[in-house]
Order: C-alpha cells, then sequence, then structure tokens
C-alpha cells in the first residue's frame, strides 16, 4: 500500500484522469474531493463490500437456479419415457 501525506487543498493523481483532494480537515474527519470520468465507479468501502456481498449472493442464487431447471428438465424427459 502506499501511503502519503496530503494537506487541506492537496491532491493525488491516479493514472491520467483521476486526481483526488483533500477538501476539509475537522478533528479525524476528512473530507476528499474525487475528480474521476463517469464510467468510474467510486464508492465508500463498506458500501462496496456490500455490494459485493449482493452480488455474490445473487450469483449464487442464480446458480442454484440453473440446477433446479435442470432437475426439472430431467424430471420432464423421464417422465415423457
Amino acid at each position: 500500500m502506499l501511503v502519503l501525506s496530503r494537506r487541506k487543498n492537496e491532491s493525488i493523481v491516479i493514472g491520467e484522469n483521476i486526481e483526488i483532494t483533500v477538501i476539509e480537515i475537522q478533528g479525524d474527519l476528512i473530507k476528499l474531493g474525487i475528480d474521476a470520468p463517469q464510467e468510474v465507479s467510486i464508492y465508500r468501502k463498506e458500501l462496496w463490500l456490500d455490494i459485493k456481498k449482493a452480488n455474490e449472493e445473487a450469483t449464487q442464487a442464480t446458480a442454484k437456479l440453473g440446477d433446479k431447471l435442470k432437475m426439472l428438465k430431467a424430471y420432464k424427459a423421464d417422465k415423457k419415457e
């Protein structure tokens, strides 16, 4: 992990088109401004973890649904015979 120190109104640049600026510092709270292309998703980590978990659960549910569909098709095929 790269660790940098910045003061109010100082920035860091990531790649060609992402800039993060320290907007305000109040005690242990720091406000950041992020200038990035619209196609770049930006989330607070705790929100990103919630989204990731929901996506994993949806993927698992879809896989289970696919398994049940295969079982149903096999059952129907057996009934026809």
